[in-house]
């Protein structure tokens, strides 16, 4: 899993599932966070599976073009500080399991933002 490939790949997978089940499972989801509407649970849903797209088509590629991938790297940094802030400031009024399941995704996306930049640095050091 230590390539950078595989990490891509992994990430893409990881992100179009879950994208894929905010989507189909929006209604569920909401209810289970304390939303009233499940729009915004289906519109993070829509934006992970473009960029699990995204993922997929760079961990696809033979070699891997560095500026994408720090571009994939930012938006997990993006990400990851995005669900702290809402963690930490308690936004949204979520329920408990709402905020452990944004903390849980979050300590993913990190992983993979971790293992994304040290394989981008082996490439560099190759």
């Amino acid at each position: 899993m230590k390539t950078l490939k595989n990490v891509l790949l992994i990430n893409a997978l990881s992100s179009g599932a879950t994208g894929m089940g905010l989507v189909v499972f929006a209604s569920p989801i909401a209810i289970l966070f304390g939303l009233e509407n499940s729009t915004a649970v289906s519109e993070v849903g829509i934006f992970l599976v473009v960029f699990s797209l995204l993922a997929f088509r760079e961990g696809r590629r033979i070699h891997q073009n560095e500026n994408m991938v720090k571009f994939i790297i930012a938006l997990d940094i993006a990400w990851v500080v995005s669900s702290l802030l809402i963690i930490v400031l308690q936004l949204f009024n979520l329920t408990v399991i709402g905020y452990l399941a944004i903390g849980a995704v979050a300590l993913w996306v990190a992983g993979m933002a971790y293992l994304q930049v040290h394989g981008l640095k082996r490439i560099a050091a190759a």
